[in-house]
Protein backbone atom coordinates (compact mmCIF):
# COMPACT_ATOMS: atom_id res chain seq x y z
CA UNK A 1 0.00 0.00 0.00
CA UNK A 2 2.54 2.73 0.90
CA UNK A 3 4.59 1.56 -1.91
CA UNK A 4 1.50 2.39 -4.12
CA UNK A 5 1.37 5.65 -2.60
CA UNK A 6 5.13 6.88 -2.67
CA UNK A 7 4.74 5.41 -6.72
CA UNK A 8 2.00 8.78 -7.24
CA UNK A 9 4.19 11.10 -5.81
CA UNK A 10 6.11 12.89 -9.30
CA UNK A 11 10.03 12.74 -9.01
CA UNK A 12 12.08 15.08 -9.37
CA UNK A 13 13.94 14.99 -12.67
CA UNK A 14 17.71 14.94 -12.93
CA UNK A 15 18.55 18.09 -14.79
CA UNK A 16 20.98 17.38 -17.95
CA UNK A 17 23.08 19.85 -19.81
CA UNK A 18 21.67 19.53 -23.45
CA UNK A 19 24.31 21.84 -24.68
CA UNK A 20 26.91 19.49 -25.66
CA UNK A 21 28.05 18.78 -29.05
CA UNK A 22 28.49 15.40 -30.28
CA UNK A 23 29.30 13.41 -27.22
CA UNK A 24 30.99 16.04 -25.76
CA UNK A 25 30.87 15.09 -21.62
CA UNK A 26 27.92 17.05 -20.08
CA UNK A 27 29.92 16.72 -16.46
CA UNK A 28 32.70 18.74 -17.91
CA UNK A 29 32.08 22.39 -16.31
CA UNK A 30 30.24 24.58 -18.60
CA UNK A 31 31.36 28.35 -19.74
CA UNK A 32 28.51 30.58 -20.87
CA UNK A 33 30.22 33.48 -23.37
CA UNK A 34 26.94 35.03 -23.45
CA UNK A 35 23.61 34.57 -25.05
CA UNK A 36 24.87 32.67 -28.15
CA UNK A 37 26.78 29.77 -27.13
CA UNK A 38 28.58 27.68 -24.33
CA UNK A 39 32.37 26.78 -24.06
CA UNK A 40 32.81 23.27 -22.22
CA UNK A 41 36.25 22.49 -20.56
CA UNK A 42 37.38 20.08 -18.39
CA UNK A 43 39.33 21.82 -16.00
CA UNK A 44 38.68 25.20 -14.01
CA UNK A 45 41.88 26.71 -15.79
CA UNK A 46 39.81 28.59 -18.08
CA UNK A 47 36.79 29.65 -16.11
CA UNK A 48 39.21 31.48 -13.96
CA UNK A 49 40.37 33.28 -16.82
CA UNK A 50 36.84 34.08 -18.31
CA UNK A 51 34.03 36.44 -17.30
CA UNK A 52 31.27 34.23 -16.74
CA UNK A 53 28.09 35.57 -18.24
CA UNK A 54 24.15 34.66 -17.91
CA UNK A 55 23.55 30.88 -19.11
CA UNK A 56 22.47 29.95 -22.84
CA UNK A 57 18.64 29.11 -23.25
CA UNK A 58 18.03 25.75 -24.57
CA UNK A 59 16.71 27.64 -27.64
CA UNK A 60 19.87 28.71 -28.77
CA UNK A 61 21.08 25.02 -29.20
CA UNK A 62 18.06 22.73 -29.19
CA UNK A 63 18.44 19.21 -28.42
CA UNK A 64 17.75 17.83 -31.56
CA UNK A 65 20.45 19.59 -33.21
CA UNK A 66 23.30 19.10 -30.84
CA UNK A 67 22.64 15.23 -30.70
CA UNK A 68 22.00 15.31 -34.46
CA UNK A 69 25.12 14.18 -35.85
CA UNK A 70 26.97 10.47 -35.20
CA UNK A 71 29.97 10.49 -32.74
CA UNK A 72 33.13 10.10 -35.51
CA UNK A 73 36.73 9.21 -33.80
CA UNK A 74 38.46 12.53 -34.01
CA UNK A 75 41.97 11.01 -34.69
CA UNK A 76 40.21 9.89 -38.08
CA UNK A 77 41.61 11.51 -41.26
CA UNK A 78 38.86 12.83 -43.43
CA UNK A 79 40.27 10.71 -45.99
CA UNK A 80 39.44 7.74 -44.56
CA UNK A 81 35.68 8.58 -43.97
CA UNK A 82 33.02 8.63 -46.31
CA UNK A 83 31.46 12.20 -47.74
CA UNK A 84 28.63 11.85 -45.26
CA UNK A 85 30.70 10.96 -42.50
CA UNK A 86 33.00 14.15 -42.69
CA UNK A 87 30.76 16.56 -41.62
CA UNK A 88 30.36 14.42 -38.48
CA UNK A 89 34.10 14.24 -38.53
CA UNK A 90 34.75 18.04 -38.59
CA UNK A 91 32.54 18.59 -35.80
CA UNK A 92 34.35 15.53 -33.79
CA UNK A 93 37.62 17.39 -34.39
CA UNK A 94 36.65 20.78 -33.01
CA UNK A 95 35.09 19.44 -30.09
CA UNK A 96 38.88 17.40 -29.77
CA UNK A 97 40.44 20.97 -29.66
CA UNK A 98 38.32 22.12 -27.02
CA UNK A 99 41.23 20.86 -24.77
CA UNK A 100 43.53 23.66 -23.85
CA UNK A 101 47.22 22.99 -23.78
CA UNK A 102 49.32 23.96 -21.15
CA UNK A 103 52.55 25.66 -23.02
CA UNK A 104 54.18 26.78 -19.58
CA UNK A 105 53.70 23.36 -18.14
CA UNK A 106 53.18 20.17 -20.35
CA UNK A 107 53.06 18.20 -17.61
CA UNK A 108 49.76 19.12 -16.46
CA UNK A 109 48.22 19.76 -19.81
CA UNK A 110 45.61 17.22 -20.68
CA UNK A 111 45.78 17.04 -23.69
CA UNK A 112 48.96 16.21 -26.61
CA UNK A 113 49.88 19.48 -28.40
CA UNK A 114 51.14 17.75 -31.10
CA UNK A 115 48.10 15.86 -31.50
CA UNK A 116 45.85 18.69 -31.31
CA UNK A 117 48.29 20.86 -33.26
CA UNK A 118 47.74 17.95 -36.31
CA UNK A 119 43.49 18.25 -36.05
CA UNK A 120 43.70 21.67 -36.15
CA UNK A 121 45.70 21.31 -39.60
CA UNK A 122 43.30 18.79 -40.64
CA UNK A 123 40.56 21.18 -39.84
CA UNK A 124 42.37 24.04 -41.75
CA UNK A 125 42.54 22.16 -45.01
CA UNK A 126 39.14 20.71 -44.82
CA UNK A 127 37.80 24.32 -44.85
CA UNK A 128 40.42 25.37 -47.39
CA UNK A 129 39.41 22.65 -49.82
CA UNK A 130 36.13 24.29 -49.92
CA UNK A 131 34.35 21.23 -50.11
CA UNK A 132 32.84 21.68 -46.34
CA UNK A 133 29.12 22.78 -46.17
CA UNK A 134 28.52 24.03 -42.61
CA UNK A 135 25.59 23.06 -40.56
CA UNK A 136 24.22 24.55 -37.91
CA UNK A 137 25.91 22.05 -35.62
CA UNK A 138 29.45 22.92 -37.63
CA UNK A 139 28.50 26.69 -36.98
CA UNK A 140 28.34 26.12 -33.12
CA UNK A 141 31.04 24.18 -32.64
CA UNK A 142 33.39 26.03 -34.68
CA UNK A 143 32.66 29.09 -32.45
CA UNK A 144 32.29 27.12 -29.43
CA UNK A 145 36.24 26.13 -30.37
CA UNK A 146 37.41 29.40 -31.09
CA UNK A 147 36.26 31.07 -27.41
CA UNK A 148 37.64 28.20 -26.22
CA UNK A 149 41.14 28.49 -27.16
CA UNK A 150 40.90 32.54 -28.05
CA UNK A 151 39.64 33.97 -25.53
CA UNK A 152 41.30 34.89 -22.41
CA UNK A 153 42.29 37.64 -19.54
CA UNK A 154 45.84 38.88 -20.23
CA UNK A 155 47.89 39.02 -16.72
CA UNK A 156 48.73 42.98 -16.14
CA UNK A 157 52.12 44.07 -17.29
CA UNK A 158 53.79 47.28 -16.18
CA UNK A 159 56.51 48.45 -17.91
CA UNK A 160 59.50 50.63 -16.94
CA UNK A 161 57.65 53.48 -18.98
CA UNK A 162 54.54 53.13 -17.06
CA UNK A 163 52.48 53.52 -20.18
CA UNK A 164 51.82 50.10 -20.35
CA UNK A 165 52.03 49.35 -23.90
CA UNK A 166 54.59 48.60 -25.90
CA UNK A 167 56.80 51.95 -27.02
CA UNK A 168 59.03 52.49 -30.17
CA UNK A 169 62.43 50.13 -30.37
CA UNK A 170 60.95 47.74 -27.08
CA UNK A 171 60.84 44.02 -27.46
CA UNK A 172 57.70 42.94 -27.94
CA UNK A 173 55.98 39.98 -26.03
CA UNK A 174 55.49 36.81 -27.39
CA UNK A 175 52.42 33.96 -26.46
CA UNK A 176 54.10 30.63 -25.99
CA UNK A 177 50.57 29.01 -27.41
CA UNK A 178 51.45 31.22 -30.62
CA UNK A 179 51.78 27.58 -32.36
CA UNK A 180 48.29 26.95 -31.56
CA UNK A 181 46.65 30.03 -31.68
CA UNK A 182 47.91 31.01 -34.95
CA UNK A 183 46.48 27.83 -36.91
CA UNK A 184 43.29 28.42 -34.79
CA UNK A 185 42.89 32.01 -35.95
CA UNK A 186 43.85 31.03 -39.71
CA UNK A 187 40.72 28.03 -39.44
CA UNK A 188 38.51 30.99 -38.14
CA UNK A 189 39.43 33.15 -40.21
CA UNK A 190 38.79 31.07 -43.29
CA UNK A 191 35.36 29.99 -41.96
CA UNK A 192 34.21 33.77 -41.85
CA UNK A 193 35.45 34.06 -45.21
CA UNK A 194 33.93 31.07 -46.81
CA UNK A 195 31.07 31.96 -49.25
CA UNK A 196 29.13 29.13 -48.68
CA UNK A 197 28.69 30.05 -45.20
CA UNK A 198 25.05 31.26 -43.65
CA UNK A 199 26.01 34.78 -42.23
CA UNK A 200 22.01 34.58 -40.98
CA UNK A 201 23.28 31.61 -39.02
CA UNK A 202 26.75 32.49 -38.37
CA UNK A 203 25.51 35.60 -36.65
CA UNK A 204 23.19 33.76 -34.02
CA UNK A 205 26.77 32.31 -32.37
CA UNK A 206 29.03 35.34 -33.88
CA UNK A 207 26.98 37.53 -31.57
CA UNK A 208 27.03 40.64 -29.76
CA UNK A 209 29.30 39.24 -26.77
CA UNK A 210 31.64 37.42 -28.79
CA UNK A 211 32.13 40.75 -30.84
CA UNK A 212 33.04 42.20 -27.52
CA UNK A 213 35.59 39.46 -26.59
CA UNK A 214 37.38 39.87 -29.67
CA UNK A 215 38.13 43.23 -29.69
CA UNK A 216 39.29 42.51 -26.01
CA UNK A 217 42.06 40.42 -27.17
CA UNK A 218 43.40 43.79 -29.15
CA UNK A 219 45.26 44.29 -25.87
CA UNK A 220 47.26 41.36 -26.31
CA UNK A 221 51.21 41.97 -25.99
CA UNK A 222 51.82 39.95 -28.66
CA UNK A 223 52.24 41.91 -32.44
CA UNK A 224 51.54 38.45 -34.76
CA UNK A 225 48.04 37.93 -32.69
CA UNK A 226 47.19 41.64 -33.38
CA UNK A 227 47.56 41.27 -36.85
CA UNK A 228 45.54 38.27 -37.22
CA UNK A 229 42.94 39.87 -35.03
CA UNK A 230 43.09 43.00 -37.11
CA UNK A 231 42.28 41.45 -40.49
CA UNK A 232 39.50 39.02 -38.47
CA UNK A 233 37.84 41.78 -37.68
CA UNK A 234 38.06 43.99 -40.76
CA UNK A 235 35.91 40.22 -42.31
CA UNK A 236 33.46 40.40 -39.80
CA UNK A 237 32.38 44.18 -40.35
CA UNK A 238 32.37 43.09 -43.80
CA UNK A 239 30.18 40.13 -43.73
CA UNK A 240 27.87 40.56 -40.67
CA UNK A 241 26.57 44.37 -41.23
CA UNK A 242 24.09 44.01 -38.41
CA UNK A 243 27.09 44.03 -36.29
CA UNK A 244 28.53 47.22 -37.28
CA UNK A 245 26.74 50.11 -35.40
CA UNK A 246 28.01 47.72 -32.02
CA UNK A 247 31.90 47.54 -33.43
CA UNK A 248 32.03 51.53 -34.02
CA UNK A 249 30.72 52.02 -30.60
CA UNK A 250 33.44 49.38 -28.80
CA UNK A 251 36.03 50.49 -31.00
CA UNK A 252 35.15 54.16 -29.17
CA UNK A 253 34.54 53.34 -25.69
CA UNK A 254 37.97 51.03 -26.01
CA UNK A 255 39.70 54.71 -27.54
CA UNK A 256 37.63 56.63 -24.65
CA UNK A 257 39.20 54.52 -21.99
CA UNK A 258 42.79 55.00 -23.13
CA UNK A 259 42.81 58.55 -23.63
CA UNK A 260 41.27 59.57 -20.99
CA UNK A 261 41.82 57.03 -18.23
CA UNK A 262 44.16 54.76 -18.33
CA UNK A 263 46.80 55.42 -21.23
CA UNK A 264 47.59 51.60 -21.79
CA UNK A 265 46.35 49.45 -24.66
CA UNK A 266 48.70 47.64 -26.78
CA UNK A 267 46.34 47.23 -30.09
CA UNK A 268 45.08 51.04 -30.81
CA UNK A 269 47.39 51.01 -33.76
CA UNK A 270 45.58 48.33 -35.69
CA UNK A 271 42.44 49.38 -34.40
CA UNK A 272 42.92 52.63 -36.41
CA UNK A 273 44.32 50.43 -39.48
CA UNK A 274 40.86 48.56 -39.38
CA UNK A 275 38.82 51.84 -39.18
CA UNK A 276 40.98 53.60 -41.90
CA UNK A 277 39.24 51.47 -44.44
CA UNK A 278 35.85 51.61 -42.80
CA UNK A 279 35.85 55.27 -42.98
CA UNK A 280 37.33 54.95 -46.57
CA UNK A 281 34.18 53.47 -46.85
CA UNK A 282 31.21 56.01 -45.56
CA UNK A 283 28.68 56.86 -47.49
CA UNK A 284 27.90 61.05 -47.99
CA UNK A 285 27.01 63.06 -46.91
CA UNK A 286 28.66 62.09 -43.02
CA UNK A 287 26.46 60.92 -40.02
CA UNK A 288 27.04 62.38 -37.13
CA UNK A 289 27.55 59.86 -35.30
CA UNK A 290 30.60 59.23 -37.43
CA UNK A 291 31.26 63.45 -37.18
CA UNK A 292 30.85 62.62 -33.26
CA UNK A 293 33.47 59.87 -33.72
CA UNK A 294 36.03 61.84 -34.99
CA UNK A 295 35.57 64.97 -32.56
CA UNK A 296 35.44 62.94 -29.46
CA UNK A 297 37.48 59.80 -30.33
CA UNK A 298 40.11 60.73 -33.00
CA UNK A 299 41.24 64.26 -32.04
CA UNK A 300 41.80 63.60 -28.00
CA UNK A 301 44.42 60.32 -29.43
CA UNK A 302 46.65 63.13 -29.86
CA UNK A 303 47.04 63.74 -26.29
CA UNK A 304 48.56 60.65 -25.33
CA UNK A 305 52.48 60.13 -24.72
CA UNK A 306 52.60 56.63 -26.71
CA UNK A 307 50.72 58.65 -29.99
CA UNK A 308 53.66 57.96 -32.37
CA UNK A 309 53.01 54.30 -31.51
CA UNK A 310 50.09 54.86 -34.02
CA UNK A 311 50.61 58.33 -35.43
CA UNK A 312 50.53 57.38 -38.92
CA UNK A 313 47.53 55.56 -38.59
CA UNK A 314 45.63 58.04 -36.61
CA UNK A 315 46.62 60.57 -39.58
CA UNK A 316 45.41 58.44 -42.15
CA UNK A 317 42.05 58.29 -40.51
CA UNK A 318 42.20 61.76 -40.08
CA UNK A 319 42.75 62.49 -43.95
CA UNK A 320 40.13 60.20 -44.72
CA UNK A 321 37.58 62.55 -42.93
CA UNK A 322 38.60 65.57 -44.62
CA UNK A 323 38.18 63.85 -47.73
CA UNK A 324 35.22 62.89 -46.94
CA UNK A 325 33.73 65.84 -46.11
CA UNK A 326 36.31 69.32 -46.87
CA UNK A 327 34.71 71.35 -44.20
CA UNK A 328 36.09 69.15 -41.61
CA UNK A 329 39.27 70.64 -42.08
CA UNK A 330 39.22 73.30 -39.65
CA UNK A 331 37.82 71.80 -36.99
CA UNK A 332 40.61 69.42 -37.34
CA UNK A 333 43.19 71.66 -36.83
CA UNK A 334 41.52 73.64 -34.30
CA UNK A 335 41.65 70.44 -32.25
CA UNK A 336 45.23 69.77 -33.04
CA UNK A 337 46.36 73.06 -31.74
CA UNK A 338 44.63 72.19 -28.79
CA UNK A 339 46.66 68.98 -28.24
CA UNK A 340 49.88 70.75 -29.49
CA UNK A 341 52.81 69.72 -27.78
CA UNK A 342 54.65 72.22 -25.82
CA UNK A 343 57.79 70.14 -24.34
CA UNK A 344 58.08 66.95 -26.43
CA UNK A 345 60.21 67.97 -29.67
CA UNK A 346 59.52 64.72 -31.27
CA UNK A 347 55.66 64.32 -30.88
CA UNK A 348 55.78 67.96 -32.63
CA UNK A 349 57.27 66.84 -35.56
CA UNK A 350 54.54 64.41 -36.17
CA UNK A 351 51.95 67.08 -35.43
CA UNK A 352 53.71 69.54 -38.12
CA UNK A 353 53.65 66.60 -40.61
CA UNK A 354 50.11 66.00 -40.08
CA UNK A 355 49.28 69.78 -39.98
CA UNK A 356 50.89 69.44 -43.66
CA UNK A 357 48.45 66.67 -44.92
CA UNK A 358 45.72 68.36 -43.53
CA UNK A 359 46.48 72.21 -45.54
CA UNK A 360 46.92 70.00 -48.57
CA UNK A 361 43.25 69.36 -48.54
CA UNK A 362 42.25 72.55 -46.68
CA UNK A 363 40.01 74.95 -49.27
CA UNK A 364 40.69 78.59 -48.46
CA UNK A 365 37.26 79.48 -47.18
CA UNK A 366 38.30 76.80 -44.12
CA UNK A 367 41.92 78.05 -44.19
CA UNK A 368 40.65 82.05 -42.83
CA UNK A 369 38.80 80.49 -40.33
CA UNK A 370 42.08 79.03 -38.33
CA UNK A 371 44.86 80.61 -40.04
CA UNK A 372 45.22 83.21 -36.90
CA UNK A 373 45.84 80.66 -34.33
CA UNK A 374 47.59 78.29 -36.24
CA UNK A 375 50.18 80.45 -37.39
CA UNK A 376 50.77 81.92 -34.20
CA UNK A 377 51.70 78.17 -33.60
CA UNK A 378 53.72 77.90 -36.32
CA UNK A 379 55.68 81.49 -35.12
CA UNK A 380 56.23 79.35 -32.23
CA UNK A 381 57.68 76.49 -34.28
CA UNK A 382 59.75 78.62 -36.21
CA UNK A 383 61.97 80.19 -33.10
CA UNK A 384 62.01 76.70 -31.46
CA UNK A 385 65.49 75.99 -30.14
CA UNK A 386 65.01 72.80 -31.00
CA UNK A 387 66.38 72.27 -34.78
CA UNK A 388 64.63 69.86 -36.42
CA UNK A 389 61.24 71.64 -35.08
CA UNK A 390 62.33 74.72 -36.81
CA UNK A 391 63.74 73.00 -39.59
CA UNK A 392 60.46 71.38 -40.07
CA UNK A 393 57.96 74.21 -39.56
CA UNK A 394 60.36 76.54 -42.40
CA UNK A 395 59.49 73.82 -44.88
CA UNK A 396 56.00 74.47 -45.06
CA UNK A 397 56.94 77.43 -47.08
CA UNK A 398 57.91 74.26 -49.53
CA UNK A 399 54.48 73.08 -50.19
CA UNK A 400 52.48 75.25 -53.43
CA UNK A 401 48.96 74.11 -51.77
CA UNK A 402 50.22 75.87 -48.31
CA UNK A 403 52.34 78.66 -50.45
CA UNK A 404 49.24 79.69 -52.66
CA UNK A 405 47.05 79.94 -49.27
CA UNK A 406 49.43 82.10 -47.01
CA UNK A 407 49.69 84.61 -50.31
CA UNK A 408 46.29 84.95 -50.45
CA UNK A 409 46.07 85.78 -46.98
CA UNK A 410 49.52 87.46 -46.79
CA UNK A 411 47.92 90.83 -45.41
CA UNK A 412 46.94 89.21 -42.01
CA UNK A 413 49.47 85.78 -41.86
CA UNK A 414 53.14 87.77 -42.76
CA UNK A 415 52.61 90.27 -40.03
CA UNK A 416 51.93 87.13 -37.52
CA UNK A 417 55.15 85.35 -38.80
CA UNK A 418 57.82 88.62 -39.64
CA UNK A 419 58.53 88.98 -36.00
CA UNK A 420 59.43 85.52 -35.33
CA UNK A 421 61.31 85.21 -38.85
CA UNK A 422 63.22 88.16 -37.43
CA UNK A 423 64.01 86.99 -34.13
CA UNK A 424 65.30 84.02 -35.68
CA UNK A 425 67.52 86.08 -38.13
CA UNK A 426 69.26 87.46 -34.51
CA UNK A 427 69.10 84.95 -31.95
CA UNK A 428 69.56 81.40 -33.64
CA UNK A 429 72.41 79.05 -32.83
CA UNK A 430 71.51 76.84 -36.20
CA UNK A 431 72.80 77.58 -39.01
CA UNK A 432 70.41 75.79 -41.50
CA UNK A 433 67.90 77.28 -39.45
CA UNK A 434 69.61 80.34 -40.27
CA UNK A 435 69.31 79.73 -44.30
CA UNK A 436 66.04 78.45 -43.97
CA UNK A 437 64.47 81.41 -42.98
CA UNK A 438 65.91 83.87 -45.18
CA UNK A 439 64.69 82.28 -47.85
CA UNK A 440 61.34 82.37 -46.08
CA UNK A 441 62.34 86.22 -46.13
CA UNK A 442 62.87 86.36 -49.33
CA UNK A 443 60.05 85.02 -50.35
CA UNK A 444 58.06 87.12 -48.60
CA UNK A 445 59.56 89.93 -50.36
CA UNK A 446 59.24 88.57 -53.99
CA UNK A 447 55.61 88.12 -52.63
CA UNK A 448 55.06 91.45 -51.44
CA UNK A 449 57.75 94.09 -50.90
CA UNK A 450 55.88 96.85 -49.73
CA UNK A 451 54.45 94.50 -47.05
CA UNK A 452 57.75 93.17 -46.02
CA UNK A 453 58.82 96.59 -45.64
CA UNK A 454 55.79 97.80 -43.47
CA UNK A 455 56.41 95.03 -41.44
CA UNK A 456 60.06 95.94 -41.21
CA UNK A 457 59.10 99.52 -39.84
CA UNK A 458 56.31 98.38 -37.57
CA UNK A 459 58.71 95.81 -35.90
CA UNK A 460 61.65 98.45 -35.44
CA UNK A 461 59.21 101.00 -33.85
CA UNK A 462 57.77 98.08 -31.33
CA UNK A 463 61.31 97.35 -30.58
CA UNK A 464 62.13 101.10 -29.68
CA UNK A 465 58.99 101.25 -27.58
CA UNK A 466 60.00 98.28 -26.01
CA UNK A 467 63.62 99.53 -25.18
CA UNK A 468 62.17 102.28 -23.86
CA UNK A 469 59.98 100.51 -21.70
CA UNK A 470 63.17 98.25 -20.61
CA UNK A 471 64.77 101.44 -19.86
CA UNK A 472 62.14 102.91 -17.70
CA UNK A 473 61.31 100.00 -16.15
CA UNK A 474 65.40 99.51 -14.95
CA UNK A 475 65.05 103.30 -13.88
CA UNK A 476 62.00 101.99 -11.83
CA UNK A 477 64.07 98.80 -10.14
CA UNK A 478 67.46 101.44 -9.29
CA UNK A 479 64.95 104.12 -7.48
CA UNK A 480 63.40 101.05 -5.52
CA UNK A 481 66.50 99.47 -4.69
CA UNK A 482 68.34 102.62 -3.33
CA UNK A 483 64.97 103.67 -0.78
CA UNK A 484 65.01 100.04 0.21
CA UNK A 485 68.68 100.38 0.86
CA UNK A 486 68.20 103.66 2.70
CA UNK A 487 65.36 102.59 5.22
CA UNK A 488 67.87 99.53 6.02
CA UNK A 489 70.81 101.67 6.93
CA UNK A 490 67.92 104.07 8.56
CA UNK A 491 67.40 100.85 10.67
CA UNK A 492 70.89 99.73 12.08
CA UNK A 493 70.15 103.02 14.49
CA UNK A 494 69.41 101.94 17.62
CA UNK A 495 66.96 104.48 19.64
CA UNK A 496 66.94 104.57 23.24
CA UNK A 497 63.17 103.48 24.64
CA UNK A 498 62.08 104.60 28.02
CA UNK A 499 60.84 102.27 30.47
CA UNK A 500 57.21 102.09 31.12
CA UNK A 501 56.40 102.71 34.44
CA UNK A 502 54.49 100.34 36.56
CA UNK A 503 51.34 101.97 37.78
CA UNK A 504 49.56 98.96 39.31
CA UNK A 505 50.55 98.90 43.20
CA UNK A 506 51.81 95.57 44.31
Amino acid sequence: MLKQILSKIPRKSQKTDSFDIAGIDSGNNTINLGGAFQCINGGNTLSSKLSVVKRVSSAVFPTSVMAGGEAVEPHLSFKDVSNPQKQNLFVSKLNFCCEVADFSDQSNSCIDPDLKRQALIELVDFVSSGSAKFSELAIAAMCKMCAVNLFRVFPPKYRSDGTGCEMEGEEPIFDPAWSHLQIVYDLFLRFISYNSLDAKVAKKYIDHSFILKILDLFDSEDPRERDCLKTILHRIYGRFMVHRPLIRKAVSNIIYRFVFETERHNGIAELLEIFGSVISGFALPLKEEHKIFLWRALIPLHKPKSVGIYHQQLTYCVVQFIDKDPKLASSVIKGLLKYWPVTNSQKELMFISELEEILEMTSSAEFQIIMVPLFRRVGCCLNSSHYQVAERAHLLWNNEHILNLIAQNRQVIVPIIFSALERNAQNHWNQAVLNLTQNVRKLFSEMDEELVHACQLKLDEENSLSSMDAERRRLTWERLETAAGFQAAASNILVPVKPATCSVSC
